[in-house]
C-alpha cells in the first residue's frame, strides 16, 4: 500500500488515501525519487513505481524516509497486537468450557466467538514458542482425559491450560496434513514478518528495488494462501508452482497495470482525480485474485464432507461443490479484508486531534504513525474478516454431490441433513 501518500493525504486533512494491494496490507510508501510536489494517489505502490518519469525523478524535495522510527512502529504494532490478543485471552479465562478434543474455547456459532478465536490465532506470540514447546502441548492435549481426572496441584484452571496447550499446537500445524506450517506464512506471522516488508518498500529508492519487494509482498501472499487451504486433497509441484506464477503475476499486473494505464491515458489532474477511486477495488482485485487462483486446484480435486464429530462421511470420495464453497468464501474474506487498512489509518490520522498535530509540526512522523497503524489495523482486521465465514463451514445433503445424498449417519441410523468441509482459511 502507499504508505506515504496515505500519510501525506492525512497531514494535509486530505479527503481521499491510498492503501496497497494483497492480503497482507501493509505494504509500503512511495519512493521519493517517484514524488512530485503534486502527488498522484496510486492503486498500489506497486504501481506507482511504473509512474516514474524523468521530471518526477529528478525531484528531490521530498524528505529522507525516517527509518529508524518506522522499524520502532513496527515494533510497536506487533506489541499492540500481541497485547490486544493477550487481553482478549485474559478476559475470557474464567469463563472456559470444559475441554473437549473437537470442541472449541469459544462459541463458533456467534461472529464474537469466531472473533476471539481468530485473534488469538494471529496472536504474534505464538511465534515465540519453541518446537519444543509445541511437543509438550501436543502430549498436554493426547493426555487431556488424565489431566481432567487427576490436574497437578500447581494448576487452578486445567481447562484453560489445555485450551491453551492446543492454541499452541494448532497455530503451526495445518488441521488436515498434520504439518508444520513456517513461520511467515502462519496467520500469527502476519504483522512481524510482514512489516519488515512494509518498512523495505518504505525505503525503496529504485523502480527494480520497489517491483523486488512488490513480488516478495505478493510471494507471501501466495505462500499463506497455500500453507492455510483446505489440504486433505493433494497438490502436485508443478500445479502449485503453475499456481504460484499465476497468482504472483496476475496480482502484480493488476496492482501496476491500471494505474499504469490511467496515467498514460489522461492529464495529470484527470489521472489524480480517477486514481482516488480505483485504489481500493484494485487492491481488492489483486488480493482476491492470489487467493483464488492459488486455492483453485482444490475445486478440481474436492475436499471430504464430515459429520459432525469430525468423521469423513464417505471415505476415499470427495466433494467439489463443498471446495468451491471453501474458495469463494475465502476469495470473499480476502477482498473484505482490503477495507479496515485502507480507511482506518488516513480516516484516524485526518481526525484524531493529537495525531493531525503531531502531523503538523512533524511531517517525518506521519510515514512512521501510518506504518503503525496500518499494522494494528490489519491485525485486528484480519481475525475479523476471517471469522465473517466459519472456518469449519456447513453444506446441506440435498445441496452436495447425488452420492452424498443419501447417506446415513452409522451412530444414530439417521439420514444426514448437512455436513461440515474445512473452508480453509
Amino acid at each position: 500500500m502507499s504508505l506515504r501518500l496515505v500519510a501525506n493525504s492525512a497531514a494535509r486533512q486530505a479527503k481521499w488515501a491510498v492503501v496497497g494491494t494483497g492480503i497482507r496490507s501493509s505494504r509500503a510508501a512511495l519512493p521519493r525519487r517517484f514524488q512530485s510536489t503534486t502527488p498522484t494517489p496510486t492503486a498500489s505502490v506497486e504501481g506507482a513505481a511504473l509512474k516514474a518519469d524523468a521530471k518526477v525523478a529528478e525531484d528531490s524535495s521530498t524528505a529522507s524516509v525516517p527509518i529508524g522510527k518506522s522499524v520502532v512502529a513496527l515494533a510497536a504494532a506487533v506489541g499492540t497486537v500481541s497485547l490486544g490478543a493477550a487481553a482478549v485471552e485474559q478476559a475470557t479465562a474464567s469463563s472456559v468450557p470444559d475441554f473437549t478434543l473437537d470442541g472449541q474455547r469459544f462459541d463458533q456459532s456467534t461472529f464474537l466467538g469466531r472473533f476471539s478465536r481468530m485473534f488469538l490465532m494471529c496472536d504474534p506470540r505464538l511465534l515465540t514458542y519453541t518446537e519444543a514447546d509445541v511437543l509438550a502441548s501436543i502430549d498436554l492435549v493426547k493426555n487431556h482425559k488424565e489431566l481432567i481426572a487427576n490436574p497437578p496441584s500447581t494448576d487452578s484452571n486445567i481447562h484453560r491450560t489445555l485450551w491453551e496447550a492446543q492454541r499452541i499446537a494448532s497455530s503451526s500445524l495445518h488441521p488436515d496434513s498434520g504439518d508444520t506450517i513456517p513461520q511467515p506464512f502462519r496467520m500469527s506471522g502476519f504483522v512481524p514478518y510482514n512489516g519488515p516488508i512494509c518498512v523495505a518498500m518504505v525505503v525503496s529508492q529504485s523502480t527494480s528495488a520497489l517491483i523486488f519487494w512488490s513480488w516478495v509482498n505478493q510471494s507471501q501472499n501466495a505462500l499463506v494462501n497455500y500453507y492455510n487451504r483446505n489440504a486433505s486433497s493433494p497438490m502436485s509441484n508443478e500445479t502449485l508452482i503453475q499456481s504460484y506464477a499465476a497468482a504472483v503475476g496476475a496480482a502484480l499486473t493488476v496492482a501496476f497495470g491500471l494505474a499504469t494505464i490511467i496515467q498514460k491515458r489522461y492529464d495529470a489532474k484527470t489521472a489524480k482525480s480517477m486514481l482516488r477511486w480505483v485504489a481500493f477495488p484494485s487492491a481488492v482485485v489483486a488480493s482476491s485474485l492470489n487467493c483464488y487462483i492459488v486455492r483453485s486446484p482444490e475445486i478440481g480435486h474436492g475436499i471430504p464432507l464430515l459429520n459432525d464429530r469430525g468423521e469423513n462421511v464417505l471415505e476415499g470420495e470427495t466433494s467439489n461443490e463443498a471446495a468451491k464453497r471453501g474458495v469463494h468464501l475465502t476469495t470473499a474474506s480476502r477482498a473484505i479484508c482490503q477495507a479496515p487498512v485502507y480507511f482506518l489509518p488516513p480516516v484516524l490520522l485526518a481526525s484524531i486531534p493529537i495525531l493531525k498535530r503531531i502531523a503538523a509540526k512533524n511531517p517525518a512522523l506521519t510515514i512512521p504513525m501510518t506504518t503503525y497503524l496500518v499494522l494494528c489495523s490489519f491485525g485486528c482486521g484480519l481475525p475479523m474478516t476471517l471469522a465473517i465465514f466459519p472456518q469449519m463451514s456447513e453444506i446441506k445433503a440435498s445441496e452436495a454431490e447425488e452420492k452424498f445424498q443419501n447417506l446415513r449417519d452409522p451412530k444414530t441410523g439417521l439420514p444426514y441433513e448437512k455436513f461440515l468441509f474445512n473452508k480453509g482459511l
